[in-house]
């Protein structure tokens, strides 16, 4: 039955507004009607305007709680649309563990909402320093979207935890999510990993890396080429190289992008005598330097004055097939200058200007290099 609008309505500590249309209340909703008409345009076709209660008295009891899971039973599809719409403002308004509560009760009967949803309750959690309630919750959120997250997801799990300074929770979350997801918890945890190192949490992030290798679950490739970035990233040479030769105890072979990261890093931090050695370890296990590998070593000794040796990386890459790129060549150029090799910058810039259709450009790098 469809009632026309514009009907002031008082339903306990809420006025709403029908606009539009609106179904008819069904009468088994009864007394709790109010925790259902929470927002605007939030729950299918019942269009409403609320004034907002205080947060004061948006509290759930436990009769309520049982009338409500008791009206999912009965109405799925309006009763998950409506526990959104509570939960979100149950959260955003400071009732957290109340919100809580009514997710516990979902997930016992095994109902799951939005991805957005858990997302606000990662947030209110940490706002909260409810460091003990995120775990359920992110599990929730993998259950509701089959493991497949958005970077979003992973980023509001690690500010969620920006300040906590208690490692307990954050390794129990780890330890459950492993379990949950397995056989695809390396996938999950190599993204929590990276979530907490783009928000800044480099210590948590390597405390999670460590305690991945006493999990069924153990560090793959992808894992420690991320930890691999972290560090160097970081300036943390020295923890780098540890952990390059730790894979390899590991039975984990670097690839290209293990080996890159490892040369970009030591070259920023003017160790190129070692850059040269793992150029040579590459050869020797068959690993091909590739454009980003000879960028980073030429860019490397010829900005430190060791142009002789940029410059024989230059041919030797030549030699090899690998397409140059006018960055290589423009900053070869400009620090043969600084050190008043002109004849050889000018050189080295007719040989540019004659390859230039040749060499790989900004739209070559757009294309295959992001």
């Amino acid at each position: 039955m469809l009632m026309q609008k514009s009907t002031d309505v008082q339903l306990g500590t809420f006025v709403f507004t029908t606009t539009n249309y609106i179904e008819s209340i069904p009468p088994r909703l009864g007394r709790i009607y109010p925790f259902f008409a929470v927002t605007s345009n939030c729950i299918g076709n019942y269009q409403l305007i609320t004034t907002q209660a205080s947060a004061e008295e948006q509290v759930l009891t436990e009769e309520d709680l049982n009338h409500i899971l008791s009206e999912i039973e009965n109405n799925p599809v309006f009763g998950r649309e409506t526990c959104t719409c509570y939960i979100e403002k149950l959260s955003r308004s400071g009732n957290f563990l109340d919100a809580a509560r009514l997710m516990q009760g979902l997930r016992d009967k095994q109902v799951f909402l939005s991805p957005n949803t858990y997302n606000i309750l990662l947030v209110a959690a940490g706002e909260g320093n409810h460091f003990d309630l995120l775990s359920p919750i992110f599990k929730d959120l993998l259950l509701s979207c089959n493991f497949l997250l958005g970077q979003d997801s992973y980023s509001n799990l690690a500010k969620a935890f920006s300040k906590s300074t208690d490692t307990i929770p954050l390794l129990k979350i780890v330890r459950e999510v492993s379990e949950l997801t397995f056989p695809r918890s390396a996938t999950v945890i190599n993204r929590i990993i990276s979530g907490f190192a783009k928000s800044g949490q480099i210590d948590k992030a390597l405390l999670i890396f460590d305690h991945m290798k006493d999990l069924k679950c153990k560090p793959d490739l992808i894992t420690y080429n991320t930890v691999l970035a972290i560090l160097g990233r970081a300036g943390r040479v020295d923890e780098l190289l540890l952990e390059f030769a730790s894979m390899k105890e590991a039975n984990i072979v670097p690839d290209i992008i293990s080996y890159n990261t490892l040369l970009n890093s030591l070259r920023k931090m003017g160790r190129f005598n070692l850059c040269l050695v793992f150029l040579q370890e590459m050869g020797e296990i068959g690993l091909e330097p590739d454009l980003r590998t000879y960028t980073a070593l030429i860019e490397g000794f010829g900005r430190s004055g060791r142009t002789e040796e940029a410059l024989g990386l230059l041919d030797e890459m030549k030699r090899r097939g690998v397409r140059p790129s006018i960055y290589i060549y423009r900053a070869l150029i400009s620090n043969l200058k600084k050190i008043g090799k002109f004849e050889l910058a000018m050189n080295l810039e007719a040989e540019m200007n004659s390859s230039i259709s040749d060499l790989v450009g900004p739209k070559d790098f757009k294309r295959n290099y992001r």
